[in-house]
Formats: structure tokens, C-alpha cells, sequence
């Protein structure tokens, strides 16, 4: 599936942001489909353009817009968009992901498994089916990038929305096991156990004295990174060479993570090619039709 290329030089990717716009407002009519993405915060997301050009490729006159939203609000923005018929889904971003699952009537048996969403598609009767593609998308991109992880010692930053996902898939696709480490307690220990339940790889909480040494994959699912002061999720400094390292911060495009791991030698799974699976799972749940009533 094509979408708008993605340069480093910024004469380029001005270049290619303004002939996209150009095209953009050429095809923007009254039959316009509209998406919405919600978040607080919201400045950091790639999905307005990115999403909105695969849509397009796909042939659907589409255009996905940014809402910023904060939690005590989304009660009214989704009662808000529910009535307007040409919103045909949303994407869902940080904090939203678990809260937005009360508001959906249908669920994908992932997003019903996680307790969470990151894209919501209309129903034919108007409700919304609520699906994940987070993690699915970040190990197609660890995948990808030449990470073999059957069997293997997987440690998780992080146990939000995108960070369970990613626990999900880790244990679907194979890991022997995985460390989740996370602030919140009672979040990391619901998610373990739910993990576990699936008689697959062993999940446990991290304890706050890792040894970074046992890891072969270390992921930060968290939002740090996401500003220049934060302080750099994982011990880099403390990784064999041989360890993957991922990152699921889209902006900057490559973290203070993702270069320290490079530096250090370590092959690494930036946001960004992880957008581009999640992009392309999510461009094609929202071309599908629901027929759930």
C-alpha cells in the first residue's frame, strides 16, 4: 500500500508535505469521508497526513483530522462525532486506548482480549467496532527488521494501551518470556495474568533492579522520549550489542533511545517503521464494512 514518502532532509520533506497538501485540498469535497484521531496530546501524531494518503491510495475520498481531546472530555467528543454521518471511524491515541473500549458496541478479539482500542469503524447501525493494531504492528516490524523471537528473553517498557498490545502479541508470536515493567502496579499485574492465562510464554512484572544483560529484545512502549528532558527509558549503556532494541515514540523521528542503542550497536525498530505496519492494519479495518447491527 503506498503512502506519502518519509525523508531525513527537511528540504525534502517540506517539499513533499506542500505538494501533498496541494493534492489534499485539490480532492477535499462534500462527499468527503472524515476520520478523526484523538489524543491529549496530540501535536506528536504522524496519523492526519499518513493515514489520510493510504486511504487515498486505497481510493477512498477520505480525510482524517486531529482532535485534541483531554480524558474528562471524551464522553462529549464521542457523543459529538456519533451524530455525523460522514464520520466513518476514529483513530485512538494516548490516554484514550482503554477508556475509549466502553464506547464501543462490537470489539475484535484482540481489543476484546487488551481492554483496549486504537481504531474505532462504524457499524452499520451506527455504534462503533473497535479494533488494535499496535501490537501486531510493532513485531511485524521487529519482523521485519531480522528479529527472530521464538523463544526469546523480551523485556517491555511500558504497560498502556500501545504497551499491552505489544506484551499480546510478543507472547502470540512465540517469546520464552517477557519482563513488563511499568509504574502502575495493578495495570502490569492484570495484564501478566491475562497473559499467562494463555498458557504460551511466561510473563512476569520487572522488578526496579533489571539485568539488562538478560535481555535478547527491549521495547519501550512508554512516552518517554517524547520531549528532550525525559531520561532515557532503558539502561543502553548496559545492553550486549546483540540486543534488539525498539521504540514505539514517533516524534522525534529517531529518540535519544534509538540512537544511544545505535551507537552502542545494538539493531534497533524505530516508531516510525512501526507506524507503518500499524498504518496499513488500520487503513485496512476502517476500508472494511461492518455488518454487525
Amino acid at each position: 500500500m503506498q503512502r506519502a514518502p518519509i525523508s531525513g532532509d527537511s528540504t525534502t520533506q517540506q517539499l513533499e508535505t506542500s505538494a501533498f497538501a496541494a493534492s489534499l485540498d485539490a480532492g477535499l469535497s462534500g462527499a468527503t469521508r472524515v476520520y478523526f484521531i484523538v489524543g491529549d496530546p496530540i501535536a506528536q501524531v504522524r496519523s492526519p497526513s499518513g493515514v489520510t494518503a493510504a486511504l487515498r491510495a486505497a481510493g477512498r475520498d477520505a480525510l482524517v483530522v486531529p482532535a485534541h481531546v483531554a480524558p474528562a472530555d471524551l464522553p462529549a467528543f464521542v457523543a459529538g462525532i456519533a451524530p455525523m454521518r460522514n464520520v466513518d471511524g476514529a483513530i485512538v491515541t494516548v490516554p484514550h486506548k482503554f477508556s475509549a473500549t466502553s464506547y464501543c458496541a462490537t470489539l475484535t478479539e484482540e481489543a476484546a482480549f487488551l481492554g483496549a482500542v486504537n481504531t474505532l469503524r462504524r457499524n452499520a447501525d451506527g455504534g462503533w467496532h473497535g479494533g488494535m493494531f499496535d501490537g501486531t504492528g510493532f513485531v511485524a516490524a521487529l519482523v521485519a527488521a531480522g528479529c527472530d523471537l521464538e523463544g526469546r528473553r523480551a523485556l517491555l517498557v511500558g504497560a498502556g494501551g500501545a504497551g499491552s498490545a505489544i506484551g499480546h502479541a510478543l507472547i502470540q508470536r512465540g517469546v520464552g518470556s517477557l519482563a513488563v515493567r511499568d509504574s502502575d502496579v495493578e495495570r502490569t499485574g492484570s495484564l501478566t495474568a491475562r497473559l499467562n492465562a494463555l498458557g504460551r510464554g511466561a510473563a512476569r512484572g520487572a522488578v526496579t533492579d533489571l539485568d539488562w544483560t538478560t535481555y535478547d529484545v527491549v521495547i519501550n512502549a512508554s512516552p518517554l522520549g517524547m520531549r528532550a528532558s525525559d531520561p532515557l527509558p532503558i539502561d543502553v549503556a548496559r545492553l550486549p550489542a546483540t540486543t534488539f532494541v525498539g521504540d514505539v515514540v514517533t516524534k522525534p523521528p529517531l529518540t535519544p533511545l534509538t540512537e544511544a542503542a545505535r551507537a552502542r550497536g545494538c539493531p534497533t525498530v524505530t516508531g516510525e517503521q512501526m507506524f507503518e505496519r500499524v498504518c496499513d492494519r488500520m487503513v485496512e479495518f476502517l476500508l472494511q464494512t461492518s455488518a454487525s447491527a
